[in-house]
C-alpha cells in the first residue's frame, strides 16, 4: 500500500472523493493511489488535517468487537463495519490481502495462514465471521475433484477441514454470535453427511442456537448467486430466518444497471474505460478464436444432451454466477455487443455486480490486475445480502442504549 493509500483510508475518504475536493486530477491521485509516482506534499498535508479533524469529532461508538476470517476482499465485514470494530483479520492470498487493506482501514496486521495462528493471540471479540474455503463442497469443485480421483469435503485436508479450525476458535472465545458462509452446496454435500457434522459440531459440541438459510442474490444485484448464511448464538434468544424477507427476486435489478454506459454519461473510468464517451477497453472483446472456440465446445455439448456452454447476456437479462474462474474466458457471463464478438465484464462492472460499488458507482479501489480482480469477485460474497443478513441479526448483537441517538435513526430493527 502506498502512503498515500494509507493515508487516504485512514481519512475515510474515496479518490474520487479527494480528487473532487482538493482540485487534483483523478488521474493524478490515482497515480498516487498505486505508488506510481510520489504524491505532491500539499496532498498529504491535506491528508493529515482530514484525520487530525476525524479524529478531533467524537467518533460513533462501536457496539461490539468482531473478527473476519477467510475475509477475502471484506464482503462480510461491509455487513458490519457501521455497527462493529474488526479486531482481527486473516487472508492467506497477498493479492486479496492488497486489495483489503487498500478498501478497509486496518489499525492491525493482516494474518495469513489462520491455521498457523495460535488460537490464544486471538484478540476477544463478540462476533465471528468467516466466508471457509467453499470449493472443497460446491458442485464445481466436488465434479472436478472426482474427475481427478482427489478428495473432497471433509476429506480434502487443504481446505474442507478449515471449518474445524473455525470451531476451535469459536470454542476458546466463545463469541455472542457467529456468521459463516460457504455455497449451496454444502447442505448436500455427500448425501448430508457434510453438513450434518458442521451442524452438530456447532450446536451439540459447541452449545450454539444455529439457524440457516440459503439465500439467491438475484433480489439483490442483476446475478443468480445462491449461498448458505450460518447464523450461531451463544445464548438462547428468538431469532429465526422465518421472519426475514427478501425484495421480489423476480423484479429484482438487471444487468443493465452495472454496465457502463457507453454514452458519455459515465466519467472516464481507466483502465477499464476509455475514449471521449467511456467506452469500454477493446481488450475486454472476445479474440475471434476464443469466440469461435466458446461456440464450439458450446455445440458439440448440446449436441451430447448436456448443459455447458457460454451465458450471453444483454442489459435487462440477470447473469450467471460470477466464479473465480472468470478471468480464464469470461464464458459464464459474456456481454453482448452490436456488431462485434461478446466481451467480459470489467472488473469494475464485477465490483457492481457483487455489491462492493453502488450500481454507477467506482469507489471500490481495485488495485490488482485483471486476472486477479477477477479471482477475488468470484470468491467473494454479494454485499446488499450480507448487509440484509447483518441488519436482521443486529437487535440480537447489540445494546441499544450503547448506541449513538444518530445510529438508532438508521432503522434498527427492534429485537423480539
Amino acid at each position: 500500500m502506498s502512503e498515500f493509500s494509507r493515508l487516504r483510508t485512514s481519512a475515510g475518504i474515496s479518490v474520487d472523493a479527494f480528487a473532487e475536493s482538493s482540485g487534483f486530477s483523478r488521474r493524478t491521485v490515482y497515480r498516487w493511489e498505486k505508488g506510481d509516482v510520489p504524491p505532491r506534499r500539499a496532498a498529504l498535508k491535506l491528508l493529515d488535517g482530514m484525520i487530525r479533524e476525524s479524529r478531533a469529532v467524537r467518533p460513533h461508538r462501536k457496539a461490539f468487537r468482531f473478527i473476519d476470517l477467510f475475509a477475502g476482499i471484506g464482503g462480510l465485514r461491509r455487513g458490519f463495519d457501521e455497527w462493529g470494530e474488526c479486531v482481527f483479520t486473516s487472508e492467506w492470498d497477498r493479492y486479496s490481502q492488497k486489495t483489503y487493506l487498500a478498501n478497509y482501514e486496518c489499525e492491525h496486521e493482516v494474518a495469513g495462514d489462520i491455521t498457523k495462528v495460535p488460537v490464544k493471540s486471538i484478540p476477544a471479540h463478540d462476533l465471528l465471521l468467516a466466508g471457509f474455503p467453499c470449493q472443497p463442497f460446491s458442485i464445481a469443485g466436488v465434479s472436478k475433484k472426482n474427475a481427478l480421483n482427489r478428495p473432497h469435503g471433509f476429506a480434502d485436508e487443504t481446505q474442507g477441514t478449515l471449518f474445524f479450525n473455525v470451531a476451535k476458535i469459536i470454542e476458546h472465545h466463545r463469541p455472542r454470535a457467529f456468521l459463516l458462509e460457504n455455497v449451496k452446496n454444502l447442505v448436500n454435500h455427500d448425501r448430508g453427511r457434510t453438513f450434518e457434522v458442521i451442524h452438530r459440531t456447532l450446536t451439540s459440541e459447541l452449545g450454539y442456537q444455529v439457524h440457516w438459510k440459503v439465500i439467491n442474490s438475484k433480489s439483490f444485484v442483476p446475478q443468480q448467486r445462491e449461498r448458505i448464511f450460518i447464523v450461531g448464538f451463544r445464548d438462547p434468544n428468538d431469532f429465526t430466518f422465518a421472519d426475514f424477507v427478501l425484495p421480489d427476486p423476480l423484479n429484482g435489478p438487471k444487468l443493465g444497471t452495472i454496465l457502463h454506459p457507453e454514452d458519455g454519461t459515465e466519467e472516464l473510468d481507466p483502465p477499464y474505460t476509455r475514449g471521449n464517451i467511456a467506452s469500454v477497453s477493446e481488450k475486454y472483446t472476445l479474440t475471434d478464436h476464443l469466440w469461435r472456440y466458446l461456440q464450439g465446445y458450446a455445440a458439440k455439448h448440446k449436441a451430447a444432451g448436456n448443459g455447458f456452454g457460454f451465458g450471453l447476456v444483454g442489459p435487462n437479462d440477470v447473469a450467471r454466477t460470477l466464479s473465480a474462474r472468470y478471468y480464464k474466458d469470461g464464458s459464464e457471463i459474456l456481454v453482448e455487443q452490436k456488431g462485434d464478438n461478446p466481451r467480459r465484464l470489467t472488473p469494475r462492472e464485477c465490483a457492481r455486480l457483487m455489491g462492493f460499488d453502488e450500481p454507477s458507482g467506482r469507489d471500490f479501489i481495485i488495485p490488482v490486475s485483471d486476472t486477479q480482480a477477477y479471482r477475488q469477485f468470484g470468491n467473494a460474497v454479494v454485499v446488499p445480502v450480507v448487509k440484509a443478513v447483518a441488519e436482521h441479526m443486529l437487535p440480537w448483537l447489540i445494546d441499544r442504549s450503547e448506541i449513538e441517538p444518530e445510529q438508532l435513526q438508521r432503522k434498527l430493527p427492534l429485537a423480539g
